[in-house]
């Protein structure tokens, strides 16, 4: 049986250009994730070894990167591409990734826009 430990990364800041608007391209804006990778890690626990599990500085920066390349109209493909590269890591049985547009080009006032996905493996 599988264990359902998690680790998370959450409020990962990053500037992108992504949108539908000619604007969003040239001007960029600021975009939020949050990762939450589901894995064993009693492996790691039990041997102190880095190796059982994933480095989340490196997943940090891997994530950062990926919203700061290759714009794209639609934060669920934003989402999408983070949900992969969590995904690459052969300990990851799962995760959540929630892209967050703060200042999504909206004409009333609100908080928030975000998307969240689930992944897992096949």
């Amino acid at each position: 049986m599988t264990a359902r430990d998690e680790i998370a990364l959450t409020g990962l800041r990053a500037i992108g250009y992504h949108g539908v608007l000619p604007e969003e391209r040239v001007e960029g804006q600021l975009f939020i994730v949050d990762v939450v990778l589901q894995l064993s890690l009693a492996a790691a626990a039990a041997g102190d070894d880095l190796t059982a599990t994933v480095h989340y500085g490196e997943l940090a920066a891997r994530v950062v990167k990926a919203v700061e390349s290759d714009p794209v109209d639609l934060i669920e493909t934003v989402a999408e591409r983070v949900a992969q590269i969590a995904l690459s890591y052969p300990v990851v049985d799962a995760t959540t990734v929630t892209v967050h547009k703060p200042s999504a080009p909206i004409t009333v006032p609100f908080a928030d826009v975000s998307v969240t996905i689930r992944r897992s493996r096949a």
